[in-house]
């Protein structure tokens, strides 16, 4: 049995995982006008291969759950860690579009190793804390994109190259990351204990199928919202504003700083009100701001709407994932693993969609896609509810 020492140790290498996580890839991403111009595509074609980027974490995620009962996940999400932050120098220095889709598919199934094993651990501290803590170590994810979108930002506004940045990037991530292994908890993973009377099984019950489905296409539709961000946000400003670098950026770190902050106070919230509610108001409000910068275009109303956007969904993935891997009946991480899968096809169809809308009928209006994801996230918010033959916890 872990000491309290250990697992406080513990909640900080966990904590820092998730910042590390949420700094490398965002550091590249108000650079993506550059990228988008460097590589010479327009917006359905840019839209499309950022899409295919998701592709690999889909693959990748199908074998998460079977490395982490082998190794461990404060080893498999380490490492993968690491590897990942590598992987930017691909596609930061891509010379060709084919080089650059390459790159974010292997980027993707890094992140999808490493965003499954550090959630796993980090519900095995919560688990031994005895109280919820997850939303805030999304929380933590969130400061490290504000900081990476920031430092990519100003990167940006200075003209330093994109290599040397991705390589800076690099030595810093690999130097914080092998630090967190030091704190994390030792050993495999605990199985927590089965509340049905059968044993675990290695698949996935029949009855519990339809509820995955749902926080699977819940997760899906928040990353959607998330990923509009991230791959649309600077170019959107550019393109309709003519923002400069900084301000262009600025989408993106609006929405990450807002998510921040919805994520700290995700835990009492959802104590208090339930994580169905919480959702559901979260992605009403998203859904309304998002609404009213298309329809009022100007740069400040719209980096507000995506920071409306950002503390929306700010529960929403977290919530998902804890009630996933709540389940019972199911070998460890099976669960997670499922759900966690089925969202990344949010992040997978979603900038190909708005690239796809933004051709036909120009920039403004591609983001309409953002409320129909609100409906969906509504629609499936139910499946957040738990289960009626198992207290909430």
């Amino acid at each position: 049995m872990a000491t309290d020492r250990a697992v406080l140790r513990a909640r900080w290498g966990v904590t820092l995982l998730f910042w590390l996580n949420g700094v490398g890839f965002s550091s590249l991403v108000p650079r993506y006008p550059e990228l988008k111009a460097a590589l010479g595509l327009d917006e359905l074609s840019w839209g499309l291969v950022v899409g295919l980027g998701p592709i690999g974490g889909l693959i990748a995620g199908l074998f998460t759950a079977r490395l982490i009962r082998r190794f461990a996940s404060a080893n498999v999400a380490v490492v993968t860690g690491i590897l990942s932050a590598a992987v930017l120098n691909i596609y930061a220095n891509a010379p060709h579009w084919t080089v650059f889709a390459i790159g974010l598919l292997l980027m993707s199934a890094l992140d999808a190793l490493m965003d499954i094993s550090m959630n796993a651990h980090g519900l095995r501290v919560q688990r031994l804390l005895g109280r919820s803590i997850l939303n805030g170590f999304h929380g933590w994810w969130s400061v490290g994109a504000v900081c990476g979108g920031l430092l990519g930002a100003i990167a940006g506004e200075l003209g330093l190259p994109i290599g040397i940045q991705a390589l800076v990037t690099l030595a810093a991530y690999t130097a914080v990351a092998l630090y967190t292994r030091t704190l994390m908890l030792p050993g495999a993973d605990t199985v927590p204990a089965a509340d049905d009377a059968a044993p675990a099984g290695r698949g996935i019950p029949l009855r519990w199928l339809p509820r995955l489905i749902a926080l699977g296409l819940l997760g899906a539709s928040v990353g959607l919202i998330e990923e509009s961000g991230a791959s649309w946000g600077a170019v959107y400003m550019e393109q309709l504003f003519g923002s400069s670098p900084f301000v262009a950026g600025m989408a993106f770190v609006g929405l990450q700083g807002a998510q921040m902050i919805g994520r700290f106070t995700g835990d009492s919230l959802t104590n208090r009100i339930g994580a169905r509610a919480a959702v559901a108001q979260g992605v009403a409000v998203a859904g309304l701001a998002m609404g009213l910068a298309i329809a009022f275009p100007s740069p400040w109303l719209t980096i507000l709407a995506f920071a409306c956007a950002g503390w929306g969904i700010a529960t929403a993935i977290p919530m998902a994932m804890h009630a996933a891997d709540e389940l019972p009946g199911m070998a460890h991480g099976n669960g997670l693993t499922f759900v966690t899968w089925l969202m990344r096809i949010g992040f997978l169809a979603g900038p190909a969609l708005i690239g796809l809308v933004g051709q036909q009928a120009g920039i403004r209006w591609a983001l309409i896609l953002i409320p129909i994801a609100v409906v969906l996230a509504l629609a499936t918010s139910p499946a957040l509810a738990p289960p009626r033959d198992r207290p909430a916890r």
